[in-house]
């Protein structure tokens, strides 16, 4: 009874213009009070923040800190993928049948997740998934799991259900439903596809590479090359979050291993070591 009812009070809730509107006063000038009580109840370590708390002048500003440069060292070996967040993961497995897992008894497939076509889909059959969720309490900045050149960009705008376990086992489908921005990037692993979903709450996702955003009032669906195709070293930064959402990570048929421990509900952290590249080297 509870789950059909959360559902539908989380269909009928203007989360979009709700998300625009806590954004909006997230960088307002009182917001800036909020931060301290914020730090306390999230328990977020300021030692490792860029900037003293008193600095930041607005609520949002501190959502998208950066932190000191010793705070996460990248791994420096070579063929090897690091976390691009801070955040727990939520799934991993194979790409079986175009279908991923979101979770238990729950499935999507890369078709709808991309918002591709299935011949489009198909590069990732039988390859790598990767599911990060990322709380509020986390930091928020995006980055590079390997060295690559974007290449294309898509943006699919949609829903905002929240991300957290709420979505996950109430909204099927929930990462196809929500707000994407979708960088895919050429690299020692083949083809990459970096998903950043947009989350209630998150007054937008950006990238580093361009003007691009989500949360745009009536924004409509594009998809484009990026013929300058910047590149991006491992661990480089490359977008953030306004608040916590989730990144899924799409990798091709045997280009990458994860590491054991990279299970459902671990913990991992910007720059760790989380998988390998296979020794199939394709240039950047």
């Amino acid at each position: 009874m509870i789950g059909p009812l959360l559902k539908t009070l989380l269909m009928l809730m203007p989360q979009n213009a709700i998300s625009r509107l806590v954004g909006r006063a997230g960088r307002s000038k009182v917001s800036k009070r909020f931060i301290r009580p914020y730090v306390s109840f999230f328990k977020i370590n300021t030692d490792e923040i860029e900037q003293p708390v008193s600095a930041y002048p607005h609520l949002t500003a501190f959502f998208t800190r950066k932190l000191k440069e010793e705070a996460r060292p990248v791994c420096p070996l070579p063929d090897t993928l690091i976390s691009p967040v801070d955040g727990k993961v939520a799934q991993t497995g194979r790409i079986h049948k175009g279908t991923l897992i979101q979770a238990k008894n729950i499935n999507y497939t890369v078709e709808q997740l991309l918002g591709c076509s299935n011949k489009e889909a198909e590069r990732f059959e039988d390859g790598t998934f990767l599911t990060i969720y990322l709380s509020p309490r986390d930091y928020h900045r995006i980055h590079m799991p390997i060295d690559g050149k974007v290449t294309h960009l898509t943006y699919i705008p949609g829903r905002l259900f929240p991300v957290n376990s709420i979505g996950v086992y109430h909204v099927p489908g929930l990462f196809t439903k929500n707000e994407r921005l979708i960088t895919y990037s050429h690299t020692p692993a083949g083809q990459m596809a970096l998903v950043k979903v947009g989350a209630f709450i998150v007054g937008s996702v950006k990238v580093g590479y361009g003007e691009h955003t989500t949360n745009v009032k009536n924004g409509r669906m594009y998809s484009m090359d990026l013929p300058e195709a910047p590149h991006y070293r491992k661990g480089e930064e490359i977008g953030l979050f306004e608040f916590g959402s989730t990144v899924i990570l799409l990798f091709e048929k045997d280009r990458v291993t994860l590491e054991s421990h990279i299970q459902e509900g671990a913990a991992v952290k910007y720059g760790e070591r989380i998988g390998t590249v296979s020794n199939t080297k394709i240039p950047v």
